[in-house]
């Protein structure tokens, strides 16, 4: 049997002389961690400061335009095996590799693994391998200089090397252009032949589940040799003849216990077991891995409304409730296996979906797309290619295709994995972004996204669709950004306009829409030392990397809110915002199902402490958005939406059951008092939704600064409110409760009884101990209603401040 061994142990890692290179560092040698990469060693030796604290990051740009140097030595005793290989599954990036002070390699591609056949090089007992990195920025900007630069979103040349592109910062992100062994390394030891690539395609079709096994050998001997396959109780074995290297085998499994995204069913998942075996019978290599059965297709079949864009899973129709995910860390090595469950289950908890894995990010690791088959939360995988003009020429083009070839090859099988695209925004901006006349005919991509790619995907994996871009219109004849046709981004809103510009669009599909707020208050003050903390103080102003960032946040606030008083008052209210326009946007775009699709919000995470469009913060706390995202996606949304001149009632109902229920609309003053009401019979079948247009009396307030709408349907769904006037136009009365705090296991129990109405009343426990957390939040309670927020905290919290602001606040506390 082929015989592997990680070498994790005992590197070192030390930067070569450069005059960028500080005093302090240079010639010094300090312990590397493996995988890992220069950042954090350095900053596990205490040799540089925390690049996500204050503005840090700034004085750390030299790491990225330095050479560095890994090395470590290992024992080795020959076993006779006809190779030893080292098995490279990741270098980030341009390396060259020596063993025993040989060159055996060199690498210009973070994206896929490198392989070299060693054995010649080893010798009896101790060996000494090393890994140079040269400067990133130096290869990009050779490359840059040779090929003639192209447009991109930021004065980085991150399009000329394949490497994590947001490495070079993003309007989320920051500078921090790593280098380092940042995936597993180890030797590989085998005799005749083993398992190079191991591929299944797999199909249901009329209730049989079919997977069609691809599988690549490499040979050290030419003989023949025997694959055996085994899935669900049913065996296959095929014989791959002397000199071949290439086999199929086919497996058919009768009824299978179907795969289905999360809401919809279950996700039964089967092993893959697959034996390389040599004419003997011996075993020689082995491969596992977990399958589940379903279909996947992607209807664009155009229609009255344009072109549509429908995924569907085991022949139904899925509305997408997603999130975009982008790398969780800027430094891959400290994103476990563990803190991406964390993340999916905080992307469950909000009712998501589908994770759309953006493109100027990474291919999402194994322990990712192990988790979404387990979970049933579908993912949208860009290949690696964002917000700019992407050369076309070598060595890229020979790059793009093998890192492509091994990330379809790698990720076939997983049934969460259900939609490829080919790029993030860069067929819309060579349309857009004014880059036709400095490209002057250079190549951009479109090589890529329309030729190479789709063939790639329709030859090694043709069970999942691909799209050529996010956004694309489905035709070179339309605009890619057309709201009609395929999929589209929604930016002028939090660029140019209010949020209530999300309900004159009705798009087939929207991909990406987003609005920004701060982290939560903990993890400012953990990463911020400005004293005192303002919205525009240095820390904050650093940790705020959107053009106009905070002119925008400030916009937003002057059509809504109240003006802040503080900078309590201005975190609350941001955070407020960004909740309120995705929820407004969601429940609008949902209201229009079914021409409608399904949305992407961005974005679920944060890779570090910053100001962003995220729900869940660099540090992994929950922003207000979050809760917001949990209404709005819920199963069964009873929302208020205009409609031809007035107002509606729409229930929106994602499950696979009818949904019925007595509702009531009433019109109500801000004091509780009813205006006018209506009794509706809800009957919404199964994935689809209703609109009910409410009447006159109740779409027209008396006094529109002193009432609002409230819909309720029992316990079938949360209630919906319409407030005929923006908050810092209402009348609103000085906030006024009751509050009583109880301890609860693992925490404390705040039950608040409204004396007047308290809008959006929300509790930020970690202002008290950074851990704790509460489970409801943005809550609004007419008088005399109550509410109790349930705060789990590890240690003891002062009950008479979890009852008043800053830590428990609504809109009208401050008035």
């Amino acid at each position: 049997m082929s015989r592997p061994t990680l070498l994790h142990e005992g590197w070192t890692l030390r930067a070569l002389p450069g005059p960028q290179v500080p005093s302090e560092i240079a010639g010094v040698e300090v312990p590397a961690t493996v995988p890992g990469c220069v950042h954090t060693d350095l900053l596990a030796a205490g040799l540089i400061p925390d690049p996500y604290l204050d503005d840090n990051e700034n004085r750390l740009t030299w790491i990225g335009r330095t050479d560095w140097v890994y090395r470590t030595t290992f024992h080795h005793e020959p076993g006779g095996d006809d190779r030893v290989d080292l098995a490279c599954a990741g270098l980030d990036t341009v390396a060259t590799v020596t063993l025993n002070g040989v060159e055996v390699g060199r690498t210009e591609n973070q994206h896929r693994s490198y392989r070299f056949d060693v054995r010649s090089l080893l010798r009896p007992g101790d060996n000494t391998l090393a890994v140079r990195f040269d400067s990133p920025y130096r290869y990009a900007e050779a490359h840059r200089d040779r090929l003639g630069d192209r447009p991109n979103a930021y004065p980085e040349p991150f399009h000329f090397i394949r490497k994590t592109a947001c490495n070079f910062g993003w309007d989320w992100g920051p500078t921090v252009v790593t280098a380092g062994i940042w995936q597993q390394i180890g030797l590989h030891a085998w005799s005749a032949a083993r398992l190079a690539t191991v591929r299944p395609l797999v199909t249901v079709d009329g209730g049989v589940g079919r997977v069609e096994l691809h599988v690549e050998v490499e040979r050290a001997r030419d003989e023949p040799l025997t694959v055996h396959a085994t899935v669900a109780g049913v065996a296959s074995e095929v014989t791959v003849p002397a000199g071949e290297r290439a086999a199929v085998l086919t497996l058919t499994v009768d009824d299978p216990a179907l795969w289905w995204p999360v809401g919809y069913g279950e996700q039964p998942l089967h092993d893959l077991d697959v034996t390389l075996r040599a004419a003997d019978g011996r075993d020689l290599d082995t491969a596992s891995r977990r399958i589940g059965f379903r279909s996947v297709r992607l209807d664009t079949t155009p229609d009255a409304h344009g072109t549509p864009f429908t995924l569907h899973v085991n022949d139904v129709p899925i509305f997408v409730k997603g999130v975009n995910w982008i790398p969780d860390d800027a430094f891959p090595n400290r994103v476990t296996r563990a803190r991406l469950a964390q993340r999916f289950d905080q992307a469950l908890g909000a009712n998501v979906n589908l994770l759309r894995i953006w493109g100027g990010g990474r291919y999402e690791s194994d322990d990712f797309y192990e988790l979404a088959d387990e979970a049933g939360l579908l993912v949208q995988q860009d290949f690696l290619f964002a917000c700019a003009a992407y050369p076309e020429e070598e060595p890229f083009r020979t790059e793009v295709e093998a890192e492509a070839r091994e990330q379809v090859t790698r990720l076939a099988g997983h049934p969460s994995l259900v939609l490829w695209t080919g790029n993030n925004e860069n067929i819309w901006g060579w349309h857009d972004w004014d880059w036709q006349e400095p490209l002057a005919g250079r190549t951009w991509g479109r090589g890529y996204y329309l030729e190479l790619l789709p063939a790639t995907v329709g030859e090694l994996d043709p069970t999942v669709p691909y799209w050529p871009g996010s956004p694309w219109s489905g035709s070179d004849d339309i605009h890619p950004n057309d709201p009609a046709h395929g999929t589209m981004h929604i930016w002028d809103v939090w660029n140019d306009d209010d949020y209530t510009k999300y309900r004159e669009y009705v798009p087939r599909f929207v991909a990406e829409f987003g609005y920004q707020a701060p982290p939560a208050y903990a993890t400012l003050r953990r990463s911020i030392s400005d004293e005192p903390l303002a919205h525009d103080s240095p820390g904050m102003a650093h940790h705020q990397k959107a053009a106009d960032g905070d002119r925008k946040l400030q916009r937003g606030l002057d059509a809504h809110l109240p003006p802040p008083a503080d900078f309590d008052d201005w975190h609350y209210y941001t955070q407020l915002n960004q909740a309120r326009a995705i929820q407004l946007g969601v429940e609008h775009f949902r209201s229009h199902r079914p021409v409608c699709t399904g949305t992407i919000v961005w974005q679920l995470n944060d890779c570090w402490p910053v100001t962003s469009w995220a729900a869940v913060d660099g540090d992994g706390r929950r922003k207000p958005l979050w809760y917001a995202l949990r209404r709005a996606y819920a199963d069964r949304l009873l929302t208020v939406q205009p409609r031809d001149g007035g107002l509606a009632l729409v229930a929106v109902n994602e499950t696979g059951r009818a949904w019925t229920a007595p509702a009531t609309v009433t019109r109500l003053t801000l004091a509780g008092e009813p205006r006018a009401k209506t009794s509706v019979d809800l009957d919404v079948p199964a994935y689809s939704s209703v609109v009910l247009p409410l009447p006159a009396e109740l779409a027209r307030p008396d006094e529109a600064r002193r009432e609002l709408l409230v819909a309720e349907a029992g316990d079938t769904a949360e209630r919906a409110l319409w407030f005929f006037a923006e908050d810092r136009d209402v009348e609103w009365p000085a906030a006024d409760w009751d509050a009583t705090v109880e301890p609860a296991d693992g925490g404390r129990r705040v039950r608040v009884t409204a004396r007047t109405v308290l809008r959006d009343l929300t509790l930020f426990p970690d202002r008290l101990e950074p851990a704790a957390q509460v489970d409801r939040a943005l809550v609004t309670l007419l008088p005399g209603e109550s509410a109790t927020f349930t705060v789990h905290a590890s240690g003891p919290l002062d009950a008479d401040a979890l009852t008043r602001r800053p830590v428990l606040r609504c809109v009208n506390d401050v008035l």
